[in-house]
């Protein structure tokens, strides 16, 4: 996500909760606190030239960051599953980080499994400055704990050749993924707009990685292979006060042709639609909400929620007209800050499989 994947968020609730309180961020500033004022940190403007591989590590300045990993999986016998992968670094105030205990940076980490009748998530907090959690360039890794993505050692590309490892209560995973696919700039060459006004994010994507390991799921484990997906994205204010969360999509089209598209929606109007159509050869066009008709066609009550778990989804100029259904509707990401996140089935003049995002409800 995008904003996701998350993903992704989170800056005053995870102070919130590392002070050891509850509240939740007030409603005039959006989802996780997304939409509170962030004028004192870097903003997101048009025209970035983004530079590789610095732009894989962190970004000091900027409010909030994340690396975001889905992978959509089967074994041997058909059996799909879904894993989902995310570190994210946020800023506390501005300024440069400072060292040790004085860092004012917080990293979280997200980790699930999924398959059709189980679900299990688990999530870590660190300080920055102490080595608990961090990223680093060359070579690159994503840490904390033991929670880790990272190249292998001797890959000449950065995200050519990587690995990917997690455990939690009732799963675990360790993941090899390989690409030798362009990696993708989301929106406009990576400004990806998240709202008519100008909130913003960097935005690049590497949709093309394919994935092979073990995983485990209560206790029983599997070999399994697969699409995956890495998002990167960093911003200080991505979305307005009134958005009161998203609906966020990456799939991948038996066509060999990948979709990523969001809807952020608000609390007055239809919200705000936008995606990249990206073909098998790494072209890409960027879609407006012209171009894309999304609708929710089934609710599934999920923690006390009413979720859309299937969906309507077309694409003009690409003969896209698909339903998008959830391998497993109670896919709850049940922690400090709770959103649904989980696999997804394609249907209809395209087949496939992905991974849809929703948050705020």
């Amino acid at each position: 996500m995008t904003i996701n994947r998350l993903s992704a968020l989170l800056v005053l609730v995870l102070a919130l909760a590392l002070a050891g309180c509850d509240k939740p961020p007030p409603d005039d500033q959006g989802f996780a606190g997304l939409g509170s004022d962030a004028a004192a940190f870097s903003q997101v403007t048009p025209g970035r030239t983004f530079s590789f591989p610095a732009d894989h590590a962190a970004h000091e300045g900027y409010r909030i960051e994340w690396w975001y990993l889905t992978a959509n999986l089967k074994d041997a016998q058909g059996r799909e599953f879904g894993v989902q992968w995310t570190l994210f670094r946020n800023a506390l105030k501005p300024g440069p980080e400072q060292p040790g205990w004085a860092s004012q940076v917080i990293w979280l980490g997200h980790a699930a499994v999924t398959s059709a009748t189980a679900h299990h998530a688990g999530e870590r907090y660190a300080r920055g400055g102490v080595g608990q959690a961090g990223v680093q360039g060359v070579p690159f890794a994503a840490w904390i704990d033991d929670w880790r993505l990272s190249s292998r050692a001797e890959a000449q590309e950065p995200l050519a050749e990587m690995q990917v490892q997690a455990s939690g209560a009732g799963f675990a995973y360790q993941l090899q993924l390989t690409t030798r696919r362009p990696l993708v700039l989301q929106g406009e060459q990576g400004f990806s707009r998240k709202s008519e006004q100008g909130q913003a994010s960097y935005y690049y994507s590497q949709p093309f990685f394919q994935a092979r390991g073990t995983l485990e799921i209560d206790g029983v484990h599997y070999q399994v292979s697969g699409p995956a997906w890495l998002d990167r994205e960093w911003s200080s204010q991505p979305l307005l006060a009134g958005q009161s969360g998203w609906d966020w999509f990456s799939l991948h089209l038996d066509s060999g042709a990948h979709l990523m598209l969001f809807r952020v929606r608000e609390k007055d109007g239809q919200g705000y639609l936008s995606g990249t159509w990206i073909n098998p050869d790494g072209s890409s066009r960027s879609l407006s909400r012209q171009d894309i008709s999304l609708t929710p066609l089934a609710r599934s009550e999920v923690a006390g929620r009413q979720l859309p778990t299937q969906w309507s989804l077309k694409v003009a100029g690409e003969g896209l007209d698909i339903r998008v259904a959830a391998l497993n509707p109670r896919a709850w990401m049940a922690l400090r800050i709770p959103y649904w996140e989980g696999p997804v089935q394609l249907s209809g003049t395209h087949l496939g499989t992905g991974y849809l995002e929703m948050t705020g409800y």
